[in-house]
């Protein structure tokens, strides 16, 4: 069974090269790929947030998400799990960027994108949350487009983020409530 969804996992992938590979659109996703090295973009958003008073619980709730991505994702289960990544096991599969010098699964890029952008979807505007919603798609997708994840590792990212996203938003507004009842 296992072997199987992997089999499904490397054909995904060479589906995406032959058909949605394109030339005009591989540098945007490469672009949209690097938003997400290292989190820096929901970093930037997340220190925005922490600087104004009226956004600052909603700063604490995307950090607490980050942290707990990177904690999850990168520290403990690439470790743990050790997937090598597609490139260097799926024949015909065309790497787009530099390789990568860390495991495959599950997806940092996309951890990290759902854990800020799910909070944002959460706790602020819906114009603002919607469009934070979109760009971790695109980085999600990006990191199947350019090569460098299986979709079930990016699917794990997704499940991952979001479940760090609601406890942070729970937890924060659980201490939040609590010191109010201090006061």
């Amino acid at each position: 069974m296992l072997e199987q969804l992997l089999h499904i996992d490397g054909q995904i992938l060479l589906w995406i090269q032959e058909y949605l590979r394109f030339p005009a659109l591989t540098s945007v996703m490469k672009d949209i790929t690097n938003l997400g090295n290292a989190g820096i973009l929901w970093i930037l958003i997340t220190i925005v947030l922490l600087l104004d008073k009226k956004t600052r619980n909603v700063g604490y709730m995307s950090a607490l998400a980050l942290i707990g991505s990177l904690i999850v994702d990168n520290i403990l289960l690439k470790n743990l799990v050790a997937r090598t990544r597609p490139y260097e096991v799926i024949d015909g599969l065309k790497l787009l960027i530099e390789k990568q010098s860390d495991y495959s699964f599950p997806s940092g890029h996309t951890g990290s994108s759902f854990a800020s952008a799910i909070v944002l979807w959460k706790e602020l505007p819906r114009k603002y949350g919607v469009m934070a919603l979109i760009v971790a798609v695109l980085i999600a997708y990006s990191r199947l487009y350019v090569g460098v994840h299986y979709p079930s590792d990016v699917l794990a990212g997704v499940v991952i983020g979001a479940v760090l996203a609601l406890v942070s938003v729970w937890l924060v507004k659980k201490i939040q409530g609590q010191k109010k009842l201090v006061k």
